[in-house]
């Protein structure tokens, strides 16, 4: 899996799980539970993954909903 983006907004990983979802793309929110060790105040972004072979479909469905400067820079 790789990171298909990195945000501390919470609206903002909802409304991508939800454009995933619909998209039929399996992916995977990481770090959710940091804020039991910060302290909820929301410093450690989350990230989510999906899998590399649905990467440029996320990556499409992402910048298709105006959200191509959310996205983390891929790794080569």
């Amino acid at each position: 899996m790789e990171e298909l983006l990195k945000t501390n907004d919470m609206v903002l990983i909802s409304f991508v799980e939800a454009l995933l979802s619909e998209g039929n793309i399996d992916h995977l929110v990481l770090d959710q539970n940091m804020s039991i060790v910060e302290g909820s105040i929301g410093v450690i972004p989350r990230r989510i993954l999906v899998d590399r072979d649905a990467m440029p479909r996320a990556r499409q469905l992402l910048k298709d909903a105006g959200l191509n400067h959310e996205l983390s820079t891929p790794r080569t």
